[in-house]
């Protein structure tokens, strides 16, 4: 049997306290190296840290605002660099010690080492507290205070209705374009839009001249300035102007612009506005379209009517004779004027581009241009024989139908500040108007429904047993004709409730 002898590990006597342990440099046991030795010395045990209560924010100095959620990576980063005695030491580990929201208080547990004597690596854990001290953030400071935005963007448009602007709010709520502003305000002809920074103001600008023809102009004003270091603080304006054409608005032009576009008709229809305005020849089917850089060199293309010039008449008849341009089909079109129907019988033969959705007996909304008075240059030089008697615009539904039938979905709003606007009844009776119609276009247009969010309305009530049945009873023998546009239900969004302010919209009903 071989012998093996036991090893034993050396002890040592420590130099302090006489304890037996293991050899080391040192020759002094953790307990005595480190009542002599402090690594955690010059690292504070406590500091402090901004937080803004408005944006929810943390201030990391100098200047710069970060959001960061409790116990996350990013509020620990900010919560090191807070402490300038770690660049002396290793840093081996660093985590959050649980403390209650409320407290305003914040614990982080950090374990480091360093070398206190000749080979004597040293480790020691301890903790460090924070207190979260309130403090607003200069963009929060600006949005309190009256009068302290950097830049403004005012649009307008010359038109006597609203729709665009329901329009571009919708667009707007649905690209987040207004996450920057720091306050909408509701001026009369339009919406000024108040930012913090200059280039937010810009980047609305580019925005509203992707979605519509625009034109603008700026302005600058003088704040403050600094003769000694040559700074000087402004205050930028810019002016945004929407081209004046809305949808199914009668448009005019003289020749020579007319036979630039492709020779189209100097008398138009405008079926779409985008970032360039859609006309047609109602007579041939003809379509042009018209940039904004066009329009405002010259300006000559003039609006003539718009929806509150149009009248209402019966169709009678409806002949189409062939050409067809998508949804758009040529016909010529026995109507007759509503207010004549059972009185005489002075019908009107029109040609439009209406063939494929007008059937007899449908009620059609259009220019009477026999009636109308219209004072235009460009339209006193038109030869009389080409221009048309009506033109049809667009089909109509019956009006007691709609009000029966309650609508299952919504729209949202901007939160907007009146501000010293105080609409009078008749003002506001004529922006529910244009509100209707605006919801009645989205209806009926699921191209312009397309860039919009339409929302399920949970509140919505269903139509009583007796109104359906009255109103079948009511449209029995035209039913099919006169179904009323519907928005179909995949095409509805589930509304999401926040609590955040800044996602706190209104609910609404909308048109352009």
């Amino acid at each position: 049997m071989e012998y093996t002898p036991e090893t034993r590990e050396q002890l040592i006597l420590c130099c302090e306290c006489g304890t037996a342990i293991p050899p080391n440099p040192a020759n002094m046991c953790v307990n005595c190296v480190r009542s002599i030795v402090d690594i955690t010395e010059g690292i504070p045990k406590h500091a402090t840290i901004h937080w803004c209560k408005n944006c929810e924010r943390y201030l990391q100095p100098p200047a710069t605002w970060m959001t960061c959620d409790l116990e996350s990576r990013e509020l620990l980063a900010l919560c090191l660099k807070k402490l300038k005695g770690l660049t002396k030491v290793r840093l081996i580990d660093a985590g959050f010690i649980w403390t209650e929201p409320h407290s305003r208080r914040i614990k982080v547990k950090l374990t480091i080492q360093k070398e206190v004597f000749a080979a004597t690596i040293l480790q020691q854990a301890f903790e460090v507290e924070f207190v979260v001290s309130s403090m607003m953030c200069p963009d929060c400071t600006r949005v309190m205070a009256q009068n302290m935005w950097k830049a403004m963007v005012q649009v307008r448009q010359k038109v006597d209705h609203q729709r665009t602007f329901f329009y571009l709010e919708q667009l707007i709520l649905k690209h987040n374009a207004h996450s920057d502003t720091i306050n909408i305000k509701e001026v009369k002809g339009g919406l000024d839009f108040h930012f913090a920074q200059r280039a937010h103001a810009i980047k609305m600008m580019e925005f509203l001249g992707s979605l519509v023809p625009t034109r603008s102009k700026s302005s600058e004003q003088l704040i403050s300035s600094d003769t000694h270091s040559g700074t000087s603080n402004y205050k930028f304006t810019y002016s945004v102007e929407i081209i004046p054409i809305c949808k199914d608005d009668l448009v005019v032009m003289p020749k020579k612009m007319a036979n630039a576009l492709g020779q189209i008709a100097p008398l138009a229809l405008c079926t779409r506005v985008g970032n360039s305005v859609h006309i047609i020849d109602v007579k041939t089917l003809q379509t042009a379209e018209v940039s904004g850089l066009t329009y405002w060199r010259q300006e000559n293309i003039r609006s003539i009517g718009g929806r509150r010039d149009l009248k209402q008449f019966y169709v009678m008849d409806v002949d189409p004779i062939g050409p067809r341009s998508g949804r758009f089909v040529l016909a010529d079109i026995t109507i007759q004027r509503m207010a004549d129907v059972g009185r005489n019988d002075d019908v009107i033969i029109v040609r439009s581009h209406l063939g494929g959705i007008l059937k007899i007996g449908d009620a059609v909304l259009g220019y009477d241009l026999l009636t109308a008075n219209i004072n235009e240059d460009s339209y006193d030089k038109l030869n009389p024989d080409d221009i048309p008697s009506v033109i049809l615009v667009k089909k109509t539904y019956p009006e007691g139908r709609r009000k029966r039938k309650p609508r299952n979905w919504r729209l949202k709003s901007l939160n907007k500040d009146d501000g010293e606007l105080a609409p009078k009844k008749q003002d506001q009776e004529k922006l529910e108007v244009d509100f209707e119609a605006f919801l009645r276009d989205l209806e009926e247009d699921p191209e312009l429904r397309s860039g919009v969010n339409l929302y399920k309305d949970t509140g919505a009530v269903a139509n009583p047993a007796g109104a359906m049945e009255g109103d079948m009873d009511s449209d029995n023998d035209d039913d099919e004709e006169n179904e009323l546009p519907e928005v179909p239900l995949e095409e509805l969004l589930d509304d999401l409730k926040l609590d955040d302010a800044s996602e706190d919209e209104d609910d609404v009903r909308m048109d352009m």
